[in-house]
């Protein structure tokens, strides 16, 4: 898909990622066209599914989430039911703001966003109630150096 990409929709791509709230004059400005034509590009780019949605993007400390995990969860059980549970139980917690399946000695890695140690043992509880885990192991992030939802698009 990224062949179907000319040089103005990758600027307009980087340009919607630092702010999606500029006004269309200012987009095609900054790309180097006219407004209707940005329009259209952005238009197509949100039906081709490559702008998938717009977010706001909130500051969790202000927020009262001071805490971010990362968990790492081996599991013994590798069958589909289980994937599907486990998934669904993801799914359900909205402290988990990742997941992902590695390859490697860990299954499976989250992060999770909660107000404490307290709240992060409240949210182990209920997982490991949920599903069987063989082994977890939770790494308390000491402060965050870089974070953003910018992709590189070159």
């Amino acid at each position: 898909m990224t062949n179907q990409l000319d040089p103005i929709d990758r600027k307009i791509l980087l340009t919607l990622q630092s702010d999606t709230n500029q006004p269309l004059e200012e987009i095609a400005r900054k790309v180097g066209a006219s407004k209707t034509p940005v329009w259209n590009r952005i238009r197509k780019l949100k039906k081709l599914g490559i702008i998938k949605r717009e977010v706001a993007l909130l500051d969790p400390e202000k927020l009262g989430l001071d805490a971010c995990f990362f968990v790492l969860i081996r599991t013994s059980e590798h069958e589909a039911d289980w994937q599907k549970k486990f998934l669904k139980t993801l799914k359900q917690r909205p402290e988990v703001l990742e997941a992902h399946r590695l390859a490697g000695d860990i299954d499976y890695i989250l992060k999770v966003r909660v107000k404490n140690a307290k709240a992060y043992d409240t949210f182990y509880q209920a997982l490991i109630a949920e599903v069987k885990i063989f082994n977890v192991t939770a790494l308390l992030s000491m402060e965050e150096l870089k974070s953003t939802t910018q992709l590189p698009i070159l």
